[in-house]
């Protein structure tokens, strides 16, 4: 959905509106839509900027990062912006830490669809976790330890770690 910034209202424009976005639109590889996204924005033009605010909210389904397991990612972010006219920043020689928060919008649309997409991307943690408690898996048989104890043995062959375990013994 496209905006068109010349002909917003004086009093801005407020949309509800879902949005359909493949999968492969997420910066997440394993992440995939459970729940069309549901956007609420209020679009106003103050001058020359355009002021966005707004929430984003849907379910994702993640794979945890140590795991392996399929969990349930909820979003609800809110997001405020502020986009300039592109060029308005080549005035400037330098560009000021306030600058660096600054978007910039090409020719008169901004387009709601690639906002939505981005804020959206933005929620995502770094390393997906089904949760901060997670042990993952057994290095020896694969099983999750989640689910329960597999109970292999768990030895530390390097050699290498040898100095460092005599050294831990002599600390305790």
């Amino acid at each position: 959905m496209v905006i068109d910034i010349d002909r917003l209202p004086k009093d801005g424009l407020t949309l509800n509106r879902s949005f359909e976005f493949p999968s492969l639109d997420l910066v997440e590889e394993d992440a995939v839509f459970l729940d069309p996204v549901k956007a609420e924005v209020t679009i106003r033009r103050v001058g020359g900027e355009v002021w966005m605010k707004g929430r984003v909210m849907t379910r994702l389904s993640f794979v945890c990062s140590r795991c392996l397991t399929s969990y349930e990612f909820p979003v609800d972010s809110r997001f405020d912006l502020v986009y300039l006219p592109e060029g308005v920043h080549e005035l400037k020689e330098e560009l000021d830490e306030e600058d660096m928060d600054t978007l910039f919008f090409q020719g008169h649309e901004i387009d709601l669809g690639e906002v939505i997409l981005e804020q959206l991307n933005l929620t995502f943690p770094p390393k997906p976790l089904c949760s901060s408690t997670c042990e993952g898996i057994c290095a020896v048989c694969g099983k999750v330890r989640k689910s329960g104890e597999c109970g292999c043995q768990v030895k530390d062959l390097d050699p290498r770690l040898d100095q460092f375990n005599i050294f831990m013994k002599d600390k305790r």
